[in-house]
């Protein structure tokens, strides 16, 4: 489809005098609210808005579409911004949707596993409205993301080698569609053979397509048990084998996290933590109370057999929470390594049978490039993430980043893996999408954009352009 035009000022100054019509001082255009509603984290430039509304109901969602299609303004749909790709950016301008005020959890089905929510609900929020109900939504992508936000970018986390990610836990949709339209996507039935699977389509099309109003997730049973783990390897690769062989095995692992040293080195400053300083599985079991023991062992002696050692155990929860809030603190812990640099947290994901290869190589490119750049990952499906720390002022580090950021995609691709598990695409991986999906793929896709979004005016600029 055409690349996509940025309106001209007459035309914004209309759609914005029809916004503040309509929604009065829930139409914001101050330069700091607008700054703050583009992307901000990594070294992908901030472009924010002209405007910004802050939508509390459906019909808010709808409006603001309308005036959109009526004056072919763009429009970018905005959680609380924690993704990664700069798919909140704004490169043409246009209507910040912030759904952050829709926070309802309307209907909880206990009976039936699943909970319809509004999508400013974080997870945060929503799996403290569940406890006390014996029920918890798993997807833990790390930062207090709002369920929208996740759907739209198809999220994933640390739970996800055994509760699957979003495209998994997502039962249907309402979504506002360019041309102001309401759709469900799906019912509140567990499978359905119901015609073109549109739940599926929306999720993971990072605001390209519509704007989320309204999610039903799948929940699960609180575990009765669950115990977590330390254990230190002499290498990334004996770690990353170890998961290779406790995946292969069938040990139902809740989370197995991979930290390199430099990573560790990071969590043990930043959280103050004192664990050693050498490749690192962090590892949780679900279960019984029998069952967990029984992972716990059969993990034990997969580790021995591939050099781990220095198992620590957390039992209580609180030590729990500790470790895995030092895991979730990753990003700031390896920013801290080098004061002033900017970071690009890049993810690949890899079948798992490549993955102690791919890490392996990515380590000695790491080495040879002479970066500080941490690994971490979600290894128990072939995902890992590397965060690259570069001195923005120097053109040098920042075009040996860059290149070591390519590299790093195309040994996944090679590797028959993806150029992203779980970050998604927004503006930063547009430049890979060919070479993963092939062009009769790409056109499919630009062809299903131009169909539900005849005017490109939902989040352009990403994905496909």
């Amino acid at each position: 489809m055409p690349a996509f035009q940025r309106p001209t000022e007459a035309t914004l100054s209309t759609a914005i005098r029809a916004l503040q019509a309509r929604f009065g001082n829930r139409t914001v255009t101050s330069e700091a609210v607008r700054r703050q509603h583009a992307h901000t984290l990594t070294w992908i430039p901030n472009e924010p808005p002209d405007v910004v509304v802050f939508a509390e109901t459906v019909d808010d969602c709808v409006d603001v579409m309308r005036i959109a299609a009526t004056h072919g303004v763009p429009v970018i749909p905005f959680g609380t911004g924690s993704s990664l790709e700069g798919h909140v950016n704004a490169p043409f301008g246009g209507i910040s949707v912030d759904t952050s005020s829709m926070k309802a959890i309307i209907a909880v089905h206990a009976e039936d596993l699943d909970v319809v929510v509004e999508p400013g609900v974080t997870r945060k929020q929503l799996n403290e409205h569940l406890r006390d109900m014996g029920l918890f939504f798993p997807i833990d992508p790390g930062a207090d993301a709002s369920i929208g936000g996740m759907a739209a970018t198809r999220a994933s986390g640390t739970n996800a080698v055994r509760y699957g990610t979003m495209r998994d836990n997502v039962v249907a949709l309402q979504v506002v569609l360019p041309s102001g339209e309401v759709i469900e996507t799906g019912r509140r039935a567990r499978k359905s053979s119901a015609g073109y699977d549109l739940t599926r389509l929306f999720v993971g099309s990072e605001g390209t397509l519509g704007i989320i109003t309204r999610i039903t997730l799948r929940l699960h049973g609180i575990p009765e048990a669950i115990s977590a783990a330390t254990c230190s390897f002499p290498t990334v690769r004996a770690a990353a084998d170890a998961t290779i062989l406790a995946i292969q095995t069938g040990i139902p692992l809740a989370r197995i996290e991979l930290l390199d040293e430099v990573q560790v080195r990071a969590v043990n400053a930043y959280s103050k933590l004192t664990l050693p300083e050498s490749p690192l599985l962090l590892v949780e079991f679900h279960g019984t109370e029998a069952g967990v023991a029984e992972q716990v062992e059969r993990f034990r002696a997969i580790s021995d057999d591939c050099g781990g050692g220095d198992f620590q155990w957390a039992a209580r929860a609180e030590d729990r929470t500790r470790l895995w809030q030092a895991r979730h603190d990753a990003y700031w812990a390896a920013m801290a390594l080098k004061p002033g640099a900017k970071g690009q947290s890049s993810d690949v994901c890899v079948p798992l049978s490549r993955l102690a290869d791919c890490i392996d190589e990515t380590k000695r490119d790491i080495e040879a490039t002479g970066l500080v750049a941490p690994i971490v990952g979600h290894v128990g499906d072939g995902n890992f993430h590397v965060l690259p720390l570069m001195d923005e002022t120097d053109p040098e580090d920042v075009a040996r980043c860059k290149a070591f950021m390519g590299r790093i995609v195309e040994r996944a691709l090679a590797m028959g893996g993806t150029c992203t598990g779980e970050h998604g695409i927004g503006q930063g991986k547009m430049a890979y999408m060919r070479a993963e999906h092939g062009d009769a793929a790409l056109a499919l896709m630009a062809g299903l954009k131009q169909a539900v979004d005849p005017q490109g005016i939902m989040n352009p600029g990403k994905v496909i352009g």
